[in-house]
C-alpha cells in the first residue's frame, strides 16, 4: 500500500536554485530536483476507503492562493546533523493551510504527526556526517533565497517506501482560490475562518 502525504510542489526556477545547491558535502544523498517538495501532513499507509474519505475531505478545503519564498538552509539533528533543507518563510496561509489538513487528518482518526510542522524542501539525507563539514556548507550557503512563487493548489502525493524518498506520484491536486471565498450565509466575500 502506498504511503500518503499532502505537500506543495516547487515550481520549475524554484527547483533549479535549490539545484545549484547541491555538491560540497561528502556525507550527502541529494533529493533529485523533480522529487522537491514541502510536506504539510504525512499521512501514512492507509486503507482504500479511508483514501477516498480524506481525497473527498481535502477537496473541500476553501483556503486562498498565497506567494512562498524559500530563504536559507538548516539541518535537522542538532547534535547529529540527518538532513539538510532549505527554510520556508513562516507564512501564515501556508501554516493555516497545514493546520486546516491536519485537523482533517485527526478527524479521520489518522495517527497524529509526531513531528511539529516546520515548513521547509529537504535537499539531502545525511549520513555519518561530521558536524563541521556540515557548519561549513551551511555557513557558504547562508543567503540563498528564491523570489517569491505563486502556489496555487496543494496536492496528494504517494509513495513506495524507499532510501532517500521518491518517486512520488501525484494522486489527487487540489486548487486553492484565486480570491476570497464566501462564508456561507456571510453574504459578503471574506476568508474563511481558521
Amino acid at each position: 500500500m502506498p504511503r500518503l502525504f499532502a505537500a506543495l510542489e516547487i515550481p520549475r526556477d524554484a527547483a533549479l536554485s535549490l539545484s545549484l545547491l547541491r555538491g560540497g558535502l561528502p556525507s550527502a544523498r541529494w533529493i533529485e530536483p523533480e522529487n522537491y517538495h514541502l510536506t504539510l501532513r504525512f499521512f501514512g499507509d492507509i486503507d482504500p476507503r479511508t483514501a477516498d474519505e480524506l481525497v473527498a475531505a481535502l477537496d473541500r478545503v476553501r483556503r486562498p492562493a498565497f506567494q512562498l519564498t524559500l530563504r536559507g538552509l538548516d539541518a535537522f539533528g542538532s547534535r547529529k546533523p540527518h538532513a539538510i533543507y532549505a527554510r520556508a518563510e513562516p507564512l501564515q496561509p501556508l501554516e493555516l493551510l497545514a493546520a486546516e489538513i491536519d485537523r482533517i487528518a485527526k478527524r479521520l482518526g489518522l495517527p497524529a504527526d509526531a513531528r511539529r510542522f516546520t515548513p521547509h524542501v529537504t535537499l539531502a539525507r545525511l549520513r555519518n556526517p561530521k558536524s563541521e563539514e556540515v557548519a561549513r556548507y551551511l555557513a557558504g550557503r547562508g543567503d540563498f533565497r528564491t523570489p517569491p512563487f505563486a502556489v496555487g493548489r496543494f496536492v496528494l502525493f504517494s509513495s513506495r517506501d524507499s532510501v532517500g524518498g521518491g518517486p512520488y506520484v501525484m494522486e489527487e491536486a487540489f486548487s486553492l482560490q484565486d480570491r476570497p471565498v464566501a462564508v456561507q450565509g456571510a453574504g459578503a466575500l471574506a476568508d474563511l475562518p481558521a
